[in-house]
């Protein structure tokens, strides 16, 4: 599955941290707050520093609309952050990052693993990828795709 062209994945940098601190505020803070999770900035940064390397900024119309973390390891795939901005959520974009690790990982045999609050209505998307929880922690549920699980179109 290839993005459409309109949309582009780029490298985070420090210049990109203004701007993912606001996004993860708009994006966590409420689930954050229920779960009763820490909501300060040095929090948020902590989070937003851990794997940086593998974060990537998800521009559409060379916009910054998103972010997507995530990376291979020898146990497989890891997803460790998507984060869309309100305004470009429902198009389907989580979603279609989603599926292209997904691709991924089926064609390699690898599982993929991530994690994900309660009440976070990603979970949603998550368990209708394939995903099933295999751990559970007062604040979140670990999910996992299994290689070659079956998968809805679209």
């Amino acid at each position: 599955m290839t993005l459409p062209h309109s949309l582009a994945l780029q490298p985070a940098s420090d210049d990109d941290l203004p701007f993912l601190l606001a996004l993860r505020k708009a994006t966590m803070q409420e689930h954050l707050q229920r779960a009763g999770a820490p909501l300060d900035d040095e929090h948020h940064l902590a989070r937003i520093r851990y794997h940086f390397d593998d974060a990537q900024i998800l521009c559409l119309d060379g916009r910054p609309a998103g972010l997507f973390k995530h990376y291979r390891d020898p146990a497989g795939w890891r997803i460790v952050q998507i984060q869309i901005d309100p305004a470009f959520q429902g198009q389907g974009l989580g979603r279609l990052l989603l599926e292209r690790v997904l691709d991924q990982a089926d064609a390699e045999g690898a599982p993929v693993t991530l994690s994900v609050l309660k009440g976070n209505p990603a979970q949603r998307l998550y368990t209708a990828l394939g995903f099933t929880p295999i751990e559970e922690t007062e604040l979140e549920f670990e999910m996992r795709y299994e290689p070659g699980t079956a998968r809805p179109v679209g």
